[in-house]
């Protein structure tokens, strides 16, 4: 016989074993962890390398939002009190820690030669040099408009800060000479005659302490700058303060006023003085803006309040949106075809003219940020509600569903247990992508002049982004760090957004593997 057709019936029993002898049987156990809904979600979110780096970019930017206002000069930048913000105005951005990289506060110039002059006439007086480099001096331009001589120098934008006028009461006048005692630091430097001076404009400028003619150029003698401060013995009514200078000779305020109401007019460093009032050395980070506010600070102060009403937009929308969209898509027919014409006329309402609108009328009441948010929540539902109803119409028909029906379940529980689910990513997306796009729209309507989001104490990025339009060219850093700022956060948004799409979407489960 062969092999083929062997004959088995013939088999002996001794060869046969009973596979589980005197051994009750049971299920085995799962040798691995049960994987829930979102922990699959988040586990293909963690494959997509791109979303996760965008993920980590947007948690930085919000520590920078939480922290920075914490971090930075809050006192200086949000005392609504504070007079002596334009004093420090475009500042450029100073870290002593990368300063080697060119993050000093200067910057490169070509200036005419009474302009370089009047630099070093504070260096003369102050003992600090403005002009931190020359790169080439005393030259005659090839511009054939250009008289006379320039000078290329890098130029520190604290120190070429210079000096201002200040009216203090007594009080203030006795506090700011005892800590000019204390610390070695000088703030008030001499006063200067006024009568030497030829134009009214010059006797304005701080910076004026010596012999110049109508157009401001200094008279020098033998290379050198002649004060005109002015000595005892001068017109002025003086008291028992210290108005005279340590070496006794030259009066260091002018007094106006009875006795009862003294005012000291005098000349201080305004780099000295902001330490004086502050606390610390002026050094800005991000630099300061028009009005002299810590960009750093109002940045992250402007980042937190723009996430935070994104973010509330976005869940109102999502919250009123999935509700709206999941009746129409379930219920379909008349329901659907009365609320999708109410969707039509709202959405046929243009964004501007609401805003505008609720701006001009609203915000009297309720405030300029409640007015803002009604804006962009009376239509801004209407997209989530549309991809609902998508998700609803092309699963509501579904076996699964049809089974969860039968066995009794409700409407409700049919909705947002079995079918909702599956929309959940586009969902979750589209919110997403909304936290961005507000911000834009907020930008674009301060911009406009629509919405007026700025004061002292509060900003928004889209405000940034519209105070520092006017200084592009001439100081970019003002616009140059919320431009950053709003572009990495668009982008990350995007990737993030994009990632959290294919994480969540059902149909996409083990495709990976």
């Amino acid at each position: 016989m062969t092999q083929n057709n062997m004959d088995y019936t013939n088999i002996p029993k001794e060869k046969f074993a009973f596979c589980n002898d005197n051994k009750e049987l049971h299920d085995k156990k799962l040798e691995t962890k049960p994987v829930g809904y979102f922990q699959d979600a988040m586990m293909r979110f963690a494959r997509n390398k791109s979303s996760v780096t965008a993920a980590v970019i947007i948690f930085l930017l919000v520590l920078f939002a939480i922290f920075a206002p914490i971090l930075g000069s809050t006192t200086y930048t949000q005392n609504p009190t504070d007079t002596m913000y334009l004093q420090y105005g475009k500042l450029l951005p100073k870290w002593d820690v990368f300063a080697w990289a060119g993050w000093d506060g200067s910057y490169d110039a070509t200036v005419s030669k009474n302009v370089y002059l009047s630099y070093k006439a504070i260096e003369a007086e102050t003992g600090l040099n403005p002009v931190v480099e020359i790169y080439k001096e005393d030259y005659e331009s090839d511009n054939k408009s250009a008289i006379g001589t320039y000078y290329d120098i890098r130029i520190d934008s604290y120190v070429g800060n210079g000096m201002m006028f200040l009216n203090l009461t007594p009080d203030q006048y006795e506090d700011l000479q005892n800590w000019q005692d204390e610390t070695g630091i000088q703030v008030i430097y001499p006063a200067v005659d006024d009568s030497k001076i030829a134009t009214n404009s010059l006797k304005s400028d701080a910076n004026i302490w010596y012999e110049c003619n109508q157009k401001g150029a200094p008279i020098t003698k033998n290379g050198q700058f002649v004060n005109i401060y002015s000595t005892k013995g001068n017109d002025g009514d003086y008291d028992s303060l210290r108005i005279d200078g340590d070496d006794g000779s030259y009066k260091y305020a002018k007094v106006s006023g009875d006795s009862n109401a003294k005012s000291y007019k005098v000349r201080v460093l305004k780099n000295t003085y902001f330490q004086y009032r502050y606390g610390y050395e002026a050094e800005f980070i991000f630099g300061t803006n028009s009005l002299g506010q810590d960009i750093f600070t109002r940045l992250g102060s402007g980042a937190r309040f723009s996430f935070i009403f994104a973010i509330c937009i976005s869940a109102i929308n999502l919250l009123i949106g999935a509700f709206y969209g999941a009746i129409e898509g379930y219920y379909g027919g008349v329901i659907d075809l009365t609320m999708e014409r109410i969707s039509d006329i709202l959405s046929g309402i243009p964004f501007i003219v609401v805003t505008t609108l609720f701006q001009l009328h609203l915000a009297s009441k309720v405030g300029p940020i409640p007015s803002l948010l009604f804006a962009f929540v009376l239509t801004g539902w209407i997209g989530t509600a549309s991809k609902t109803r998508m998700q609803f119409y092309r699963y509501k028909n579904q076996e699964y569903v049809l089974a969860a029906r039968t066995l009794g379940a409700s409407d409700f529980r049919i909705m947002f247990k079995h079918i909702f689910p599956n929309a959940i990513g586009t969902l979750i997306t589209g919110s997403v992508l909304v936290i961005p796009s507000v911000i834009f729209s907020e930008g674009n309507l301060t911009y406009l002049g629509i919405v007026n989001l700025d004061s002292s104490t509060m900003t928004s990025v889209g405000s940034m982004l519209s105070k520092g339009q006017p200084f592009l060219t001439t100081h970019p850093h003002i616009i140059l760090f919320p431009a950053i700022f709003i572009s990495l956060l668009m982008i990350s948004f995007n990737l993030f957004g994009n990632g959290l799409r294919d994480a969540f979407n059902p149909s996409l489960r083990g495709t990976e593997d």
